[in-house]
């Protein structure tokens, strides 16, 4: 094999498919990188066996193979090239030649042919979804994924796909987060679990570009195809919580308030909080205002927060960070809080509309 490609072309393939390599396997293959040349110049290919990922590199190729070197230690010679123009070239032992400038490395690589081939799915349901919306989908989501393996389930995200519209879910048992977004395609109703780990990496594989990603869902893998880059993951197995039963219908208490005022108050709330043993901030709402406190044995806040009331009147406490992650990832200039007592799970959604509702529930303490 012997081509030529630009550093840097090779950097950025780099960076995207060495997200899947994995890290002291029993398989020293999984520690490599595979090397192909195809028609559109150099494929690399990672994978750990639950994740895979290849993508797609410019380059000019003058003699045709595969080869699966290092993949770390691979990653880290290119990044140190000079740059510019880079060539490598390989022969039947499977020993390479890395060449740029007045630079040379030696590398001995391994036989692609132990390498596994990525699963493919067939039969699955196709949906094309905009990559940034579906990387903004993911980002307002993960932070909500259980991280305790007792419930391996609620370590992943619900994926739910109707010609309607496409849902993303997740909940640890303190919170739920869930975004919506139209579809409006032909396509038959199916569900997902897809591991954390893996929309945590594919969200910052998806680039800002309204282009379409194909997903394909299949019975036992997705695949997302970005065009010159393909995601392939395995899907966790099991029954989703029935998250709809926990959704509240009705409210007795409807708060609007600026995001940015609630932010910054709980963030210097959260001072003080973080000293006290249960990490807690408590909501007085009243008339047009919510009064926002904490307390530890080293001191106390107390925030006022012009806020627009509907309905009742209520004391209220929560673990301050569950607040705090909603509202890092939300931008609205507007949210709606709404409540029923002060034991039952807070909803926090837009003003309008219902892309995106989150619940948090709430800390029973007395003289809430």
């Amino acid at each position: 094999m012997r081509f030529h490609c630009q550093v840097m072309d090779l950097i950025a393939g780099l960076s995207t498919s060495t997200r899947a390599l994995a890290a002291r396997s029993t398989m020293p293959i999984l520690e490599g990188l595979l090397l192909e040349t195809c028609a559109q110049g150099l494929r690399l290919t990672c994978t750990d066996l639950a994740l895979g990922i290849e993508t797609v590199v410019p380059a000019q190729v003058s003699e045709e193979g595969r080869i699966v070197l290092p993949g770390r230690l691979f990653s880290e010679i290119v990044r140190k090239l000079p740059g510019g123009e880079m060539e490598l070239s390989t022969n039947d032992t499977f020993f390479s030649v890395i060449r740029c400038q007045n630079s040379r490395t030696n590398l001995a690589g391994l036989d692609p042919l132990e390498y596994p081939e990525l699963p493919q799915v067939e039969d699955g349901n196709l949906v094309a979804i905009p990559q940034n919306a579906l990387r903004s989908m993911i980002q307002t989501t993960c932070f909500a994924i259980a991280t305790d393996e007792t419930r391996p389930i609620l370590t992943g995200c619900l994926l739910e796909i109707s010609p309607e519209e496409v849902r993303l879910v997740a909940l640890d048992g303190f919170r739920l987060a869930l975004r919506r977004m139209p579809l409006g395609q032909n396509i038959e109703p199916t569900q997902a679990v897809i591991p954390g780990k893996v929309l945590s990496e594919l969200a910052k594989v998806l680039p800002d570009t309204s282009e379409p990603a194909s997903l394909n869902i299949g019975r036992t893998h997705l695949t997302v195809d970005m065009g010159d880059t393909r995601v392939v993951t395995r899907l966790l197995e099991g029954e989703y919580i029935r998250y709809r039963q926990i959704l509240p219908e009705d409210w007795q208490t409807r708060v609007k308030v600026r995001r940015a005022d609630l932010e910054n108050a709980i963030e210097r709330a959260s001072l003080i909080a973080r000293e006290g043993k249960n990490n807690l901030v408590r909501f007085h709402v009243t008339g047009e205002q919510l009064l926002l406190t904490s307390n530890a044995e080293l001191g106390d806040v107390q925030e006022d927060i012009s806020i627009y009331l509907e309905g009742k009147d209520i004391d209220i406490a929560f673990n301050v960070r569950y607040i705090s992650d909603v509202l890092k990832i939300l931008a609205d200039d507007e949210i709606c809080l709404r409540f029923n007592t002060n034991v039952s799970p807070c909803v926090i959604c837009p003003p309008e509309g219902d892309d995106y509702t989150y619940l948090v529930l709430p800390v029973r303490v007395f003289n809430a």
